[in-house]
Order: structure tokens, then C-alpha cells, then sequence
């Protein structure tokens, strides 16, 4: 008599089915957390296997506790700490038993249901990989942040990653389930030791194995970010030039894997992603670093690029990133640094001057012709590179917006008006929105102005808030950016105002590190406090 059949999404086939490898280093107040949340997700979990990395705050012990009593925790503790994330993964990958496994970060946690979701979508649609939404949560605050949320819009079925060459863009290992025969029989393992970025290797090795992939739109991760933490997180320590190395020689890694591999269209997909994502992320930071970083960072920049190919350049060649590379490519000195930060903000700013090459093309600058400009001709409205600047009084109670010419496509597009929104940083959905015409000015300019009432947005809620734009033109079409803040006299300055709700309102414009427009509001002593107790956590080790 043979046994009863399960269809391969059933609740009997899904039963110990999983395995999760969790990693951490001195982690003790976080790391039962990661544990339980990984327990917590059922009777799909056969075990949890944490590799301790040598910690030395007592973690080992926690877990050993922990493991005490729960038969499906295993604790394996490293004899010397091995400087990186990927040794104690490939430790735990080693030891697990499961037919599939997961891997998850000790100040991470899964939510609710994430094991089941990748497991049923693998299973169901025989993959070897299964990958779901991670969202990057901030902490304190608990705003949560989509990580490549087009990639998990909707499920899919791919029977090769070629087939979705985004996916080369989510480079983390942790939101993704993997059939652990598939990973063993590839050798696909993270590279050993210290090596910054491991997950961005792992990710090409796996992509280069051309697995079935199975993606579904459900929550499957939650990354913690700490930006006050006292030990930063490699991802967010990127003021020395060390991590700015170690990150280009992940993504060179990564290239080599899916050239060898002979995943050509992959391949190149990772050196635009590094121009979009990484190039463009720490080229908004370069005006925050000193002369010797700066002069370090091109430098090694420049010899990176010096590897991309004609090929490379090809598509869409005034998209931010690749502007970007070619100003650096054009100079063995940084220059045009503040431009170039509001180049790489998202969505991108291509700030005046607005030349023009011998021949009346539109280039980069009178000083560097060669780069070419032209492709903004043809480009639609709701693509362009619009700029606009923002300067802010609160004493005066005003907002005054301009809108930049651009080669005459912002006239061709016909700006009729612009939806403004203050946006609070940490509290989803809390915001204040108002629409305003454009008014043309004789200097091929467009302006706009609007009352700001710093006290409305004091008894909403005290804290960050980011302003928003909308353009709208003449056929309907519209443009999502970002303002740049002027400075000058009387701008971005704190202030404290009178409020008769709230008896003082502390009021401080700032630009962001891509020189946005931002503004920073307190209410009453209640509402000075937490930002004294922050500049305070700044000031002292």
C-alpha cells in the first residue's frame, strides 16, 4: 500500500522542512530575538542552527539556555572570531540538515509567516530558489523602508534569473530561501574570513548557477538599522576609504563570477547597478569626507571604471550614475563635488550651469564638452533631471521655490503647477500637502511660493520632516523631486519661534547629505528633550 501523496505546497509536505542559520558576534541584547523569531515561525522549521562567532559579552551562554530548552536550536560557537559574516554562515550551511535553509542576521528578525510563504512558493513551483520583500525597519523610530519593492510587486515564476536581470540589484542573501542540495552540489558557499560585502559574491554565485527562482510579494525579513549603535554596521561605516574598497571589489567580484559563468547579460547588469546604486550613494557623501579621502576615492574610483567597456556605456548615457562616471573618468582630481551630490540624490537634481558644447550641444560644463548632454533633448519630462531650489524663512512663515530651465525642456513641458508635501521621516503616513501654480519669471525661470506654519507641523509630531515635490505640466504628466536648499544669509539657521499652542516652536532647515531640503521641528520643552538627548549621544563616546 503506498503512502498518501501531498500536493508540494501542503501544510504535511511543509512540515521540518527548513532550516535557519543564524550568525552573531557580541550581539547578546539582540540575538534571542533573531532566535525566537526564527522558532516562532512553526512546524515548517526543522532546526535553527546559530553559529556564534567567538563573542566575548556572553552570548554563547544565552544561547546555550536557549537551546536547552528548544530541541530544534543547535549552538555551534566558533574557537576564533573570523573577522566576517560569511565564516559562520558557510559553518552553519555546513551543519544544517534540512532540505532547504535560510540564513538570518542576530539583530534581524523574521516576521510572522516568512518561512511558509518562500517554502510554499519554492516547493509549489519546484525552484531552487525562493525570494520575498525585505524592508530595512529604523530604529528607534520603526519607519520601514521596501527593499527592491518592484522586484516583489507581484508573484513570479522565472526559470532562469536572466529572465528578471533586476534581481542582480537585491544583492542580500537574508530575504531569500535556497534548496540546500542545490547550494552543495554548486559549491556555493561566502567567501571566507573578512570580507566586507560577502553577500554581494554569494548572490552572483548563486545567480550564476541558473537556478529556477520563485518570488512572492509577502514580508519575508525584517533588517534592523541602528544608525546610533555604538558599533555601526558595515553597510552604514562608509567614512573610511577601506569600505569604499572593500565594496568595489565585491562588485568586481561579482562580475567575474557571472562572466565566468558565461551569464553575460547578468554581468553587465552588475557594473549598472554599481553605477546606479553605489557610485551614486557614496558620491552624495564625498562633500561630508576631507581633502585625502576625497583625492583617495577618485583616485580608486577612476581605476575601477577603467575596467567597463564601451558596452558598458551604452545604455541610457546621461542616467546619473553613468554621468557621474564619466566627470570622474575625466580627471585624475576630484572636482564639481556639489554637483555631483545633487546628481546622485534620488531622484536625481542636474543643477545650473547649463552649458553648451562649441557646436551648441548641451554638455557637462564649458570645461569638459566632451560629455555629452544631448540625450536630454528627447528624454520625456517625467524623466528629466529637473532642479529646483527651496529657500525657507520660517520667521517669515514662506516657502519660495524655483524651477531651473533645462535646455528648453522644462519650457516644451509647461509647468503648470507643484504639489508640495512635508513629509515626517519616522511616522508613516503622517504629512502635510498643498498644491501651488508656477509663475514664469523673466530670468527663464519658474517660481512658486507657499506659506510654512513650523507650529501646524509641531502638533503633528515633533522631529525630521522631508519636503517632497510633485511637478505637474501641461498634459497632465508629472515629475517626482526633491528640492536642493539654498543657503545664504538668514537660511538654515535654528530658530526658536513663539507659538501660542505650544509657547516656543525650535525650528532648524537643514540640507541633506544630497543637499535636500529638510527641516527639523520641536515643540515646547517636551519636544526639545529627545533632541538634546541625541546631540548629547553625539557628543560623548
Amino acid at each position: 500500500m503506498h503512502p498518501p501523496q501531498h500536493p508540494p505546497h501542503s501544510p504535511t509536505a511543509l512540515t521540518a522542512a527548513v532550516a535557519v542559520v543564524v550568525i552573531g558576534y557580541d550581539d547578546a541584547p539582540h540575538v534571542a530575538d533573531a532566535v525566537r523569531s526564527a522558532l516562532g515561525q512553526g512546524p515548517a522549521v526543522r532546526e535553527v542552527v546559530a553559529v556564534d562567532d567567538c563573542s566575548t559579552d556572553g552570548s554563547a551562554g544565552l544561547l546555550d539556555r536557549l537551546a536547552a530548552g528548544e530541541p530544534r536550536l543547535r549552538v555551534i560557537r566558533l574557537p576564533v572570531n573570523s573577522g566576517g559574516c560569511g565564516t559562520p554562515r558557510n559553518t552553519g550551511l555546513d551543519a544544517v540538515t534540512a532540505p532547504y535553509v535560510m540564513f538570518l542576521d542576530s539583530d534581524d528578525v523574521l516576521p510572522p509567516g516568512a518561512v511558509d510563504a518562500l517554502l510554499t512558493a519554492a516547493t509549489g513551483a519546484d525552484a531552487e530558489v525562493a525570494g520575498g520583500l525585505c524592508v530595512r525597519r529604523e530604529l528607534p523610530s520603526g519607519r520601514e523602508v521596501p527593499w527592491e519593492p518592484g522586484l516583489y510587486a507581484a508573484p513570479a515564476v522565472l526559470a532562469h534569473p536572466a529572465r528578471r536581470p533586476r534581481l542582480t540589484y537585491d544583492t542580500l542573501c537574508v530575504n531569500k530561501l535556497y534548496a540546500t542540495a542545490f547550494l552543495r552540489a554548486h559549491g556555493i558557499r561566502f567567501p571566507e574570513g573578512r570580507f566586507p560585502y560577502e553577500d554581494i559574491v554569494f548572490t552572483a554565485r548563486v545567480w550564476a548557477a541558473a537556478p529556477r527562482v520563485a518570488l512572492v510579494p509577502d514580508r519575508v525579513y525584517v533588517w534592523h538599522v541602528r544608525r546610533s549603535a555604538r558599533q555601526l554596521s558595515i553597510s552604514l561605516a562608509r567614512a573610511g576609504i577601506d569600505n569604499w574598497r572593500s565594496r568595489t571589489h565585491a562588485c568586481r567580484t561579482a562580475h567575474a563570477v557571472l562572466l565566468d559563468a558565461g551569464e553575460k547579460l547578468l554581468a553587465r547588469r552588475v557594473r549598472a547597478k554599481f553605477l546606479d546604486h553605489e557610485l551614486r550613494m557614496y558620491a552624495r557623501e564625498l562633500p561630508l569626507r576631507d581633502a585625502a579621502y576625497r583625492r583617495e576615492w577618485w583616485t580608486h574610483t577612476r581605476a575601477f571604471l577603467a575596467d567597463y567597456d564601451a558596452a558598458d556605456w551604452t545604455l541610457d548615457p546621461v542616467a546619473p550614475g553613468r554621468l557621474i562616471a564619466r566627470v570622474v573618468l575625466a580627471g585624475p582630481e576630484p572636482r564639481d563635488l556639489p554637483r555631483l551630490r545633487e546628481l546622485a540624490a534620488r531622484p536625481a537634481r542636474l543643477r545650473p550651469p547649463y552649458a553648451r558644447a562649441p557646436d551648441g550641444t548641451p554638455c557637462w560644463s564649458s570645461a569638459l564638452p566632451g560629455i555629452t548632454l544631448e540625450p536630454l533633448l528627447t528624454r520625456p519630462a517625467h524623466r528629466l533631471p529637473l532642479a529646483v531650489d527651496a529657500e525657507l524663512r520660517p520667521r517669515a512663515g514662506r516657502l519660495r521655490l524655483r524651477l531651473h530651465e533645462l535646455y528648453g525642456r522644462t519650457a516644451q513641458a509647461g509647468p503648470t503647477e507643484v504639489e508640495l508635501e512635508w513629509r515626517h521621516r519616522d511616522r508613516d503616513g503622517v504629512a502635510v500637502r498643498r498644491t501651488v501654480p508656477w509663475r514664469a519669471s523673466s530670468a527663464g525661470t519658474w517660481t512658486a511660493e507657499t506659506p510654512l506654519r513650523p507650529d501646524r507641523l509641531a502638533d503633528l509630531a515633533s522631529g525630521a520632516w522631508d519636503l517632497r515635490l510633485r511637478l505637474r505640466f501641461r498634459d497632465g504628466s508629472t515629475r517626482r523631486v526633491t528640492a536642493h536648499a539654498l543657503a545664504g544669509p538668514g537660511l538654515l539657521r535654528r530658530l526658536a519661534l513663539p507659538s501660542a499652542r505650544h509657547g516656543i516652536v525650535l525650528v532648524h532647515p537643514y540640507a541633506t547629505h544630497s543637499g535636500s531640503l529638510a527641516l527639523r521641528v520641536a515643540a515646547g520643552t517636551r519636544g526639545l528633550a529627545p533632541i538634546l538627548r541625541a546631540r548629547l549621544r553625539r557628543l560623548l563616546p
